[in-house]
């Protein structure tokens, strides 16, 4: 599940010191191209140009764009096409504050002439005074009230979603006893001191409803374990510490695997990979932890990790780091995307988190991913699983570019709104590559999520006619009702658009698993291939979309990307189209203001 819209801000913010772009001058570091569309490698120092040219567009069209005299805008992200084309995504401050809801990409030809904008916001933004009524000792105390929890220090924003221009405080509060994972963003009306928003700080995989309808219908889950016979030990070669080695884990979900270790001593190693940004899975003994380091490293003296056993602390971390690992090789090797921000750092994992925590969550202030051992009544082993992984690790992906958010969030947490089931869905199609990437025969890949977790539907969610998930009631056609729809649920959309692009309508069987797709017009789409579906809609995510995008928006910026990738006269656009059609997505029907 997806943060809310909140907290993105610090995210954003946090990109522009620490991620993509060079404190200062805005530039952009990349890793070189593996894959058709990707970004174009260059110097980071050389991209500054773009930014300004980009800058510069923006203020000149501002009629579009949306860019008034008080407002600056910061790059976060800098893409350049094989073709050159740039694509430059800024966030945005208004009369010094920092605006939530205010992100825009601007789209430049190769000579940085300006030829179009994404923007998040449709509205001028524009508030009276930045000298707000409510004080900051005020607005901490309702956030901490409200989120039972410690507030930090109150940030005076520009609360720009929903139409609104208002004034407001943003609040971290941890060790909030109303979240899952223990961290929450409250956002209070500096003018009357109303709860804007007061939404978890974490991704979670199931939402608190699935959780709830589990808990009554008193399912006993039976995941599908791997087979976890020891595989045979590579020993390292190094002379010189520390250095990258190979070792062997026995997991739960996936048998036994290779894994890629730091040697510390002659006997001695780390479960940290070297060769991928230093990825590691540590320890955070059952304590609901905020921060990577202060989990405890996996060692080993044998460079063998877990015994296929939940009762061996290290089995849960071999999935974990399995199934990070598989998803950063499947972003770098597929994208040419290098690590989940795109700045070639690896990724974190934070096993046996809190007690009896029954879920998976990835965050982004952590920067890594939590998983709890289960609740020991429906889930009886840790939710470790490949798919689960890069479904999450996904949100992050999504995090670093377009940063979609749902529309609200009820007292539940439960999330609505086309932008959040957006996020759901893109999150599920890049988690069912994974493991179509990985290919390991213990986690055959296939167009299903969570069929290893063992419910009795046999799976959490299917992209090919998404309504079979009756324990989400996921919807397989956009409809008026899709704008306040629980975003799980509301993710079958644009996943069955996805699927019917790839793989096309009707029946087909891949992998031993049987696909029946329907349409809602009642017609064929013959399907172009997941390679080429699965590249239109990553550079659709991170070229075309923002933070408010749609499932019409979706639609404009798949055939973009399809018009980029192969030509608008190609047949893989007009099958972008016929797919989004086939979900009931339309120019025609398009909302009046979209």
């Amino acid at each position: 599940m997806r943060t809310p819209h909140i907290r993105s801000l610090a995210i954003a913010l946090a990109v522009t010191t620490a991620v993509t772009i060079t404190a200062g001058s805005g530039a952009t570091a990349f890793a070189a191209p593996t894959a058709q569309g990707a970004t174009a490698p260059a110097a980071s120092a050389g991209f500054q140009p773009v930014i300004d040219a980009a800058r510069t567009a923006a203020v000149a069209h501002s009629a579009a764009t949306g860019v008034g005299k008080d407002d600056t805008l910061q790059a976060t992200d800098v893409l350049v096409d094989a073709d050159g084309k740039q694509h430059v995504r800024f966030i945005r401050s208004h009369r010094g504050l920092p605006v939530l809801g205010g992100d825009l990409v601007i789209h430049l030809d190769a000579r940085s002439g300006y030829t179009g904008v994404t923007r998040a916001l449709r509205h001028q933004v524009d508030v009276p005074t930045t000298s707000a009524k409510v004080t900051a000792g005020q607005a901490q105390a309702k956030a901490a009230a409200i989120a039972k929890g410690t507030a930090g220090a109150a940030q005076l924003v520009v609360d720009a979603r929903a139409g609104r221009s208002a004034l407001a405080y943003q609040i971290q509060v941890k060790d909030s006893s109303t979240a899952e994972s223990g961290s929450r963003t409250v956002v209070v009306d500096a003018a009357t001191g109303t709860v804007l928003s007061n939404t978890p700080a974490s991704d979670s995989f199931l939402s608190p409803s699935v959780q709830e309808k589990l808990r009554k219908s008193g399912q006993k889950l039976s995941p599908a374990l791997g087979t976890a016979s020891p595989a045979p030990f590579a020993s390292s070669a190094a002379t010189g510490f520390p250095a990258q080695a190979t070792g062997t884990g026995s997991s739960l979900f996936v048998g036994s695997v290779s894994l890629t270790t730091t040697q510390t001593a002659k006997s001695a190693f780390t479960l940290k990979d070297p060769s991928r940004g230093q990825t590691e899975t540590r320890d955070a003994g059952n304590k609901e932890l905020e921060q990577f380091t202060g989990g405890k490293a996996f060692t080993s003296t044998t460079n063998r990790w877990g015994t296929g056993r939940a009762s061996d602390r290290s089995t849960a971390a071999v999935d974990a780091q399995y199934g990070i690992t598989s998803t950063l090789d499947f972003y770098k090797k597929t994208f040419g995307r290098n690590g989940i921000k795109n700045d070639g750092a690896g990724a974190h994992a934070l096993v046996h988190f809190g007690s009896k925590v029954g879920n998976a969550f990835w965050s982004s202030d952590c920067g890594c991913m939590l998983y709890g051992d289960g609740d020991g009544q429906t889930f009886a082993q840790p939710l470790v699983v490949l798919d689960v992984t890069g479904h999450e690790l996904t949100h992050g992906v999504v995090d670093a570019t377009a940063n979609l958010q749902p529309t609200r969030v009820d007292a539940n947490d439960n999330q609505f709104g086309e932008p959040g089931a957006l996020n759901e869905s893109l999150a599920d199609i890049f988690g069912s590559n994974v493991e179509f990437a990985t290919n390991n025969p213990n986690n055959p890949p296939n167009y299903l999520m969570g069929e290893k977790l063992g419910l009795q539907q046999k799976f959490l969610r299917r992209l090919d006619k998404p309504s079979l998930d009756k324990l989400e009631g996921t919807v397989d056609y956009w409809s008026t009702a899709s704008y306040d729809t629980e975003v799980h649920a509301g993710s079958g959309v644009s996943s069955h658009a996805y699927y019917l692009l790839a793989e096309g309508s009707g029946k087909k069987t891949i992998n031993s698993v049987a696909y029946d797709s329907p349409t809602y017009d009642g017609s064929t789409v013959a399907g172009i291939g997941r390679d080429k579906a699965t590249q239109i809609f990553y550079r659709a995510l991170t070229r075309y979309m923002v933070s408010t995008t749609d499932f019409h928006d979706a639609r404009t910026a798949t055939l973009s990307a399809a018009a980029d990738l192969y030509g608008a006269s190609s047949t893989e656009y007009k099958t972008v189209d016929k797919a989004w059609a086939a979900v009931n997505v339309t120019a025609a029907n398009a909302p009046s203001g979209n």
